[in-house]
């Protein structure tokens, strides 16, 4: 049965997050194809915050109303409702309209604003609903989040998207000029047949979703033995993760027990400050500034450095979230170090947007492996830092994981207003086409 349980908060973890990752690995593509170019990821970014709307409301009633907002009918709706917008956007991704005077992606802004409102709202209902489980459960949950980033990146990588080549323009228009253009290879199965994929893993998690509300209810937690319960769990599945707690190991863990209640009464008020600071910060990076230049960042190096960075990027996520449950650091001093690493990999990566379309190591692949390897880096520390600061929360309280998804949704609306007039409006940084572009030595 725990094995089972496992499986489905997995499936159920996936559907988090899993519509709007699949639109970033699938931008390689989208970008070519929409008329916002290289800025469409900063029109994304400000789109997905606006999606906050649902996870304010959602905290609100939390805070105005305990106890009265019923979690199971929200999460039935919200992946209802991304089952819905995948379809939707696998037929009208494409269409565009006239808006003051120029060609707009309109459909596709609409249906993702509807994608985004599923997952921003997952912030603060998926998690609360998770503390029905024992505790154990809550890090293979985070796994299935961090596969909601993987596996789009793994169908993206087979769909070979963004792929493109050096066409010389004499062997296209007749001319002999030596210039050359950029030309797009068509991907092995298309944008459509893509967002279907993603809609049947929306329907999969819905399916998780429905299988764990139907639980016995022998397996939820009552809010007076979460401490308890969350300590003698965690300590027991660094030796066994499959195994159910007997009364043995209850009764020797009592030592256990008794130092993890001490570890969360004595956090102070600098302390959780500080955790919320990180949570706020490291969401700021990872959903609102960095995704915002990602384009400018990669596309210099080519279309395949841009592809590789997006979509191994994402492994990142669930391996940062399996090594969490075998290594386990809650020192907020390690945690800031991390923190700094990864704010580190991401300042490379924004200079490298702000030097567009001539970037360090321009034209070379030592520059295109870098520049991969910094983005693999960076939400790889990154995101450790935040299932570890997840993990703390959970040890408190419910309110204090659902005030963790609001301060979630608060640092990545912080980073993309901040990015969008930058990029749109102001126009620091540049585009330029791969093949086209001469950078001086």
């Amino acid at each position: 049965m725990a094995l089972l349980i496992h499986f489905l908060a997995c499936a159920f973890g996936v559907g988090s997050w899993v519509a709007v990752n699949g639109l970033w690995v699938e931008l390689p593509l989208i970008v070519n194809a929409l008329p916002e170019g290289w800025d469409l990821p900063s029109y994304l970014t400000v789109i997905i915050q606006l999606a906050n709307v649902g996870p304010l409301l959602v905290t609100l009633m939390h805070k105005l109303y305990p106890g009265c907002l019923k979690e199971h009918i929200v999460i039935y709706s919200i992946l209802s409702i991304g089952v819905l917008s995948c379809i939707l956007l696998a037929f009208f991704w494409d269409r565009t309209t006239i808006f003051i005077g120029a060609s707009r992606s309109t459909a596709f802004f609409i249906i993702t604003f509807f994608l985004s409102l599923v997952d921003c709202t997952s912030s603060v209902t998926f998690l609360p609903f998770m503390m029905q489980l024992p505790a154990k459960y809550i890090t293979t949950y985070y796994i299935g989040e961090g596969l909601s980033g993987f596996i789009p990146g793994v169908v993206a990588l087979a769909q070979g998207v963004g792929m493109a080549k050096c066409v010389n323009s004499s062997e296209t228009a007749g001319n002999h000029t030596g210039s050359s253009h950029t030309e797009y290879l068509p991907p092995n199965f298309s944008t459509k047949v893509f967002f279907f994929i993603l809609a049947a893993m929306m329907c999969i998690s819905l399916a998780a979703f429905v299988a764990l509300n139907r639980l016995p209810r022998t397996y939820e937690l009552s809010t007076e033995n979460l401490v308890q319960d969350t300590v003698v769990s965690i300590s027991s599945n660094l030796d066994n993760s499959g195994a159910d707690l007997d009364g043995e190991s209850v009764k020797n863990s009592g030592e256990e027990v008794a130092q993890g209640r001490h570890l969360v009464a004595k956090l102070s008020v600098y302390q959780l400050t500080f955790i919320y600071f990180l949570v706020v910060w490291v969401n700021s990076a990872t959903n609102g500034l960095l995704p915002s230049v990602q384009t400018y960042s990669c596309m210099p190096y080519g279309n395949l450095a841009y592809h590789l960075s997006a979509a191994l990027a994402s492994v990142a996520n669930p391996v940062a979230c399996t090594l969490a449950m075998f290594i386990q650091n809650r020192s907020l001093v390690f945690l800031g170090l991390l923190a700094v690493m990864g704010t580190g990999f991401g300042s490379y990566n924004m200079a490298m947007a702000a030097m567009s379309p001539c970037p360090l190591l321009h034209g070379s692949a030592v520059g295109e492996a870098i520049i991969v390897l910094s983005w693999l880096f960076f939400t790889g520390t990154l995101s450790y830092v935040k299932v570890m600061v997840g993990v703390i929360l959970r040890d408190r309280s419910h309110n204090a994981l659902v005030w963790c998804g609001a301060a979630t949704q608060m640092g990545s609306l912080v980073g993309s207003v901040i990015m969008f007039p930058l990029v749109n409006i102001y126009q620091l940084f540049k585009s330029g086409d791969f093949c086209n572009t001469e950078c001086p030595l």
